[in-house]
C-alpha cells in the first residue's frame, strides 16, 4: 500500500520507497521521509484530495498525492 492510499486520520509506517524517479526518492529523503518513520495524514485539499497534510515525526508536512504515491507504508 502506498501513502496516498491511506484515509483521513489512518497511521501508517514508512516501510520502502516505490520509485523510479531517484531525484524524488532523495528529495523525500531531505523532506525527512524515512523508512520505519510513522506518519499520519491529517488533512487533503480540495483539488482530487491535494495536498495531503501529514504528521511525520512531530512535523506537520504537505505532500502532492502523486509524490505520495512512491512511498510505501504499512497500517499500524
Amino acid at each position: 500500500m502506498t501513502l496516498s492510499e491511506l484515509s483521513l486520520n489512518q497511521k501508517a509506517r514508512i516501510i520502502d520507497f516505490d520509485s523510479h524517479d531517484l531525484v524524488l526518492e532523495t528529495r523525500l529523503r531531505e523532506i525527512g521521509f524515512a523508512e520505519g518513520d510513522q506518519v499520519t495524514v491529517l488533512h487533503f485539499g480540495p483539488f482530487g484530495k491535494n495536498p495531503m497534510s501529514l504528521k511525520l515525526n512531530g512535523a506537520l508536512i504537505a505532500l502532492r498525492r502523486r509524490e505520495a504515491q512512491a512511498i510505501v507504508v504499512e497500517i499500524i
